[in-house]
């Protein structure tokens, strides 16, 4: 046979390789308008690192949502929940304090479903998310980051807004367990099948707590072996209180966005959560950058922590285990400050990206 034809046949039989693959995880049906769109997300498996460790890690693809995250799950339940209690009637307004993801998700939803929406949010949030919830039409209201403990923190500003508005919910993400039920009806099941019931243990970041309390305990009620790890930043009180009961921060504070906490949220009280890793911004940067410039995936610093807590916790464990994760949102929403290198040097992080990745950091 000539090379040119031995050529074509491979070229054939990889492309129907790459066809069978593409069939195998192309949904047979159609998902009706945006709010279908949030859910059943691809588990992914980071291939580098189960090697590197001999376990599976895997991670749900969060932007793959509607809107673009992970907390696109928590701001659905959290109108379902204000319709069902009869607090959310048609044409009326939403209200919520984020730091930024929750509110896009909460404006793209209330698009869909034809209302209205305001978003108080700290003033040290990336201008990608301030710039995008404008766009999507939200009444967007920085304010000064302040604690819960303050009057003027921005979730007190949101709940009197909403409050002298008729026809209008705060939806208060943090206690509100609408957003931990979001995780026990979609995330955890997901996980569940995913895996095959072969999950050994998840790990995420918290900021609301929902994810990891609802994961958690829809995971434990399928298998009580499966182990929980609460992945905390610097700056965060949760690595403390999980340890040793105390609420007490660990370092000055971190450049991960929408996770870390100063208390106990409603949504986290009483999660089954086994043990608790305390993750660098140090580490949170280089797994962002070995995420894009070895497994491909663009993704913010949260995503970073959660996959650095990952490998830590198959360190933990040993070969052979799976743990599962989740990719909470695209690089895009932090490329201003992530990808510049003015910024992680004036961090003192730069030097936490790997040496050849260095080259792709923008200077502006």
């Amino acid at each position: 046979m000539a090379l040119n034809n031995v050529t074509s046949v491979m070229g054939r039989r990889q492309s129907l390789e790459v066809f069978k693959q593409l069939s195998r995880h192309l949904s047979g049906d159609i998902r009706e308008g945006f709010v279908d769109m949030v859910g059943r997300t691809p588990l992914i498996k980071l291939n580098g690192l189960s090697k590197a460790t001999g376990c599976t890690i895997a991670a749900k693809a969060e932007f793959a949502n509607g809107g673009g995250s992970v907390k696109d799950r928590a701001a659905l339940f959290l109108i379902k929940d204000a319709i069902e209690k009869g607090k959310l009637k048609p044409g009326g307004t939403v209200v919520e304090g984020t730091a930024g993801n929750t509110g896009i998700g909460l404006a793209h939803i209330c698009n869909a479903m034809g209302f209205k929406c305001v978003i108080y949010m700290p003033n040290t949030q990336s201008r990608e998310k301030i710039d995008l919830l404008r766009t999507l039409g939200a009444d967007v209201r920085p304010v000064p980051a302040v604690p819960f403990t303050d009057p003027n923190n921005y979730n007190h500003q949101a709940q009197r807004f909403a409050d002298s508005l008729e026809n209008a919910v705060w939806t208060n993400q943090f206690d509100n367990t609408a957003n931990r039920r979001a995780h026990i009806e979609t995330t955890g099941p997901e996980i569940w099948q995913q895996t095959a019931g072969k999950v050994d243990a998840v790990t995420f970041g918290t900021g609301t707590g929902g994810t990891l309390a609802g994961v958690g305990t829809y995971l434990k009620e399928k298998n009580p072996k499966i182990q929980v790890f609460l992945a905390d930043p610097e700056g965060s009180v949760l690595y403390n209180y999980v340890k040793h009961g105390k609420l007490e921060r660990r370092g000055e504070g971190s450049i991960t966005e929408g996770i870390g906490q100063g208390r106990v949220t409603q949504n986290l009280k009483g999660s089954p959560i086994d043990d608790a890793l305390g993750i660098m911004d140090t580490e949170a940067v280089e797994w962002t950058f070995r995420l894009l410039h070895e497994e491909g995936f663009f993704v913010g610093a949260s995503s970073g922590l959660n996959v650095a807590a990952a490998y830590r916790v198959a360190k933990l464990m040993g070969p052979g285990h799976t743990i599962v994760t989740c990719l909470c949102d695209t690089g895009q929403r932090y490329y201003a400050k992530l990808f510049s290198r003015k910024f992680l040097a004036q961090k003192g992080l730069l030097e936490a990206v790997p040496e050849p990745y260095r080259a792709a950091l923008h200077d502006l």
